[in-house]
């Protein structure tokens, strides 16, 4: 293989009286020349851009131009850097725009394009349109394909000179064509072509064009000052120029003479990059941008590369002395060998990967689609589950999702983190990976995955998304396909996939209970919860209805700080005895997705923390007999307790407890208004919030009892008033409330404690008191108190 060694271009573009022409020319050399490439010598010509001075040729060999013959065959190109090119002497005729250039210019700087890189993109995507043309016109007139060059994209850039050059074989212009299509901004090449095929009834089915050429052209401007347009149609004998520039009103055409510069077929486009824009024209930025944005297009993408291949050279190591030979000195000098890394230019193909969403997805195996998923979204772990599809219909496109095995580490906010996890292409060009938010509902940003549509636009924005039919439509099916995705998870055998996935996106979930109401049904099923019965081991909504009692018309629950909390409270305790099986909310999102699910296989969500619990055990003569003897005794508990409570009823759901304080059907539970009280900020509306509490007695319980006696006889009784106020308190605390007044519970705490301990551990007073003096003195010690004992005894 010949290569061309490495050598400075800007050297050869400083030395004097040079001037570089746009050249491409086969390079034939003497063998002379192809020994020192160390290759055989080739019978096919190679395509080199070289200068046109033979003085200053570096290659040290002629050139010769054969533009009809041998462009075809020329499959690399080889130079220091782009050409400049020189103006030709043919006239040029001046063209004004038919729209204004500065009303245009802020359309695509602040309307249409929001990052000045996609440039590439739209000038790759009119190239591929042109190869697409002619591809499908070649069908009926094989003679637009005479001159049998490959259908390619070939990018080359000058550093140096801020210079990038995108030539493709494509259909290419006619002189009435470049009027039509670049001097008109809103009309579009691609555009006509598409409506002539319509209006034909002799439509192929691959006319799948991607851009818009005319406002998908004029985007060379983001980052251009000048634009040169260089293209022959097989249909004309001629080449035409187009050059405009940047915020001017008017642009030339001319016919090109200059021999070397002329193309068998298609488009060169030569931009000249403004100063702070000429990053773009360093090789391996162009690499980047054709990797990320073009990576999929159907035709190959060729860059202008540097590659260097190392090789062994000899070198000259300093004269050691040698032995002598009789009468002789002679010094010898040793050859030693190193390795060096020769520099050389050549093509490099871009765009090598084929998109596997185009594949039937029989044919794709379980490895390939996790390859796909660690390559494109630079994840080492393979995925829980991916899903292939294709969409057909009104709206087509094809996709490819997965469902990561973690959620990202430092991303524990699900509200408003952004994650870039769906990437949108518009017929295999890759347009954004930012329209998440728009294809996916937040509670499903965890999906990861491509999306590739044929009938969105190449210059869509959020705004075109967001009020787009066809995206409304892509994103009901593309959220059904995640819900079987993930559906498939939890009715796989292996029950530690689900289990990893809950742990990790089960928050998701829950938030699509809140967000998503049309979706319920699908995300009913896929929510874990801890229960009465299963402490240790999620299960879920179908398995807790397929426990439930014959008689059981309630899916009940009960939210709480954690396993152990919930299970200890009073609400628990006649459910337990019943063998109820209670629901288990220890995540704070928990108690808020559930309230808005409101049912389940037409049972409805019963909070048993709340007022007018339905055991299913009703019975109204006992409830009867039981408000006749301590009706009383509720009025008096509710006068001594004021705005405290908003009644004071008979309870069903104690069976050890005293009193349960018990939230209003309508109201904040005491986990609720836990949760509302430490993240509230303004607690002037708290009070209106929180609702009303509703306390309940346990008529069985000895302490009620004796209250009622209290009531019946002293309902004056200060220490039986301290009492409710005591059961009161102590009801607070054990229905998961905050104490309003700590500091006073605390104080009549250890009033009732000094009452209960007096006097129980200590001395009785006399032994405290002195003896007389003859008395101890005339009596041993150890007498004394023998006697003493003895008294205290015989008094006990």
């Amino acid at each position: 293989m010949n290569r061309v060694y490495r050598r400075s271009a800007s050297a050869v573009l400083r030395h004097r009286g040079v001037r570089l022409h746009d050249v491409i020319a086969p390079i034939t050399c003497a063998g002379s020349h192809n020994s020192k490439m160390g290759g055989d010598s080739e019978t096919n010509h190679r395509w080199f851009t070289v200068f046109s001075s033979n003085k200053y040729n570096p290659f040290g060999c002629a050139a010769s131009f054969h533009p009809r013959n041998d462009y075809s065959s020329g499959t690399r190109y080889e130079s220091t850097s782009a050409a400049v090119p020189e103006s030709s002497d043919a006239p040029a005729e001046k063209y004004e725009y038919q729209a204004e250039v500065s009303r245009l210019m802020d359309l695509i700087v602040n309307s249409l394009y929001s990052n000045k890189e996609v440039f590439l993109r739209e000038l790759i995507s009119n190239a591929s349109d042109a190869l697409d043309k002619l591809r499908f016109l070649g069908v009926t007139d094989p003679g637009l394909l005479k001159d049998a060059a490959d259908l390619d994209i070939r990018i080359q850039t000058d550093n140096d000179n801020g210079i990038i050059t995108i030539t493709d074989t494509g259909i290419g212009m006619t002189r009435q064509e470049l009027v039509d299509c670049l001097g008109t901004i809103a009309q579009s090449g691609t555009a006509k072509f598409l409506k002539a095929l319509k209006d034909s009834k002799d439509v192929g089915a691959d006319n799948n064009l991607i851009g818009q050429f005319g406002v998908g052209f004029y985007s060379a401007f983001l980052v251009s000052d000048k634009v040169a347009v260089a293209t022959k149609s097989p249909k004309s004998d001629k080449q035409y120029v187009w050059e405009g520039e940047a915020n001017a009103s008017s642009y030339t055409i001319r016919e090109e003479t200059d021999p070397e510069k002329l193309l068998p077929r298609g488009t060169r486009i030569t931009l000249y990059l403004k100063r702070d824009d000429k990053g773009f024209a360093h090789p391996e930025k162009i690499q980047k941008l054709v990797t990320n944005y073009s990576q999929f297009v159907s035709f190959p993408i060729y860059t202008w590369q540097e590659k260097g291949y190392t090789k062994e050279v000899e070198v000259d190591e300093d004269p050691t002395e040698a032995k002598k030979d009789g009468d002789n000195d002679q010094t010898e000098t040793k050859k030693k060998t190193k390795k060096v890394v020769e520099r050389y230019w050549d093509w490099e193909l871009a765009n090598e990967t084929q998109p596997i969403w185009l594949r039937n997805p029989r044919e794709v195996t379980t490895e390939e689609y996790n390859e796909f998923y660690k390559k494109t979204f630079n994840d080492y772990l393979e995925p829980l589950a991916s899903s292939h599809f294709t969409t057909e219909g009104e709206v087509e496109f094809r996709s490819i999702l997965y469902v990561p095995e973690y959620a990202p580490q430092g991303k524990d906010d699900i509200l408003g983190s952004k994650t870039k996890n769906i990437r949108l292409y518009v017929k295999r060009v890759f347009i954004s990976n930012d329209f998440d938010g728009e294809l996916f509902p937040r509670y499903l940003s965890f999906v990861k995955g491509v999306v590739d549509s044929n009938d969105l636009p190449l210059n869509v924005s959020r705004e075109i998304l967001q009020e787009s039919r066809i995206v409304r439509i892509m994103r009901k099916r593309l959220v059904r396909k995640a819900f079987d995705m993930i559906l498939g998870i939890s009715m796989s055998e292996n029950r530690d996939d689900y289990d990893k996935f809950w742990q990790n996106f089960g928050k998701h979930i829950k938030l699509g209970c809140i967000e998503d109401r049309e979706n319920h049904k699908r995300l009913a099923p896929l929510l874990r919860f801890f229960s009465s019965q299963s402490e240790n081991e999620l299960i879920s909504l179908d398995e807790y209805v397929d426990n439930m009692k014959p008689d059981q018309k309630h899916i009940y629950y009960i939210a709480a700080d954690s396993v152990a909390s919930a299970m200890n409270t009073p609400f628990l305790e006649k459910l337990l005895e019943k063998d109820l099986e209670v629901l288990l909310l220890v995540d704070p999102i928990d108690e808020v997705a559930i309230q808005n699910l409101k049912s389940y296989k037409e049972k409805d969500f019963a909070d048993i923390s709340k007022e007018d619990l339905d055991l299913g055990d009703k019975n109204e003569d006992k409830e009867a007999a039981m408000k006749r003897e301590f009706g009383q005794t509720c009025d008096w508990i509710k006068k001594r307790l004021g705005d405290k409570v908003a009644s004071v009823q008979i309870s069903n759901r104690l069976s050890t407890s005293p009193c349960i304080l018990v939230s209003g059907k309508f109201g904040w539970s005491a986990n609720m208004e836990r949760l509302m009280k430490a993240q509230q900020v303004d607690t002037s509306s708290f009070d209106f919030m929180k609702g009303r509490r509703v306390l309940e007695i346990n008529p069985e319980h000895p302490i009620i009892r004796s209250l009622n006696a209290a009531c019946m006889s002293s309902p004056d009784d200060q220490e039986a008033l301290q009492a409710v106020d005591m059961l009161y308190d102590a009801a607070l605390v054990t229905s998961g409330f905050t104490l309003e007044n700590p500091t006073q519970v605390g104080a009549k705490i250890y009033e009732l404690m000094g009452v209960a301990l007096s006097n129980r551990w200590a001395a009785p007073s006399y032994v405290q008191e002195p003896e007389p003096e003859p008395v101890i003195e005339a009596h041993n010690s150890g007498a004394t108190e023998a006697e003493v004992v003895a008294e205290v005894g015989n008094q006990k």
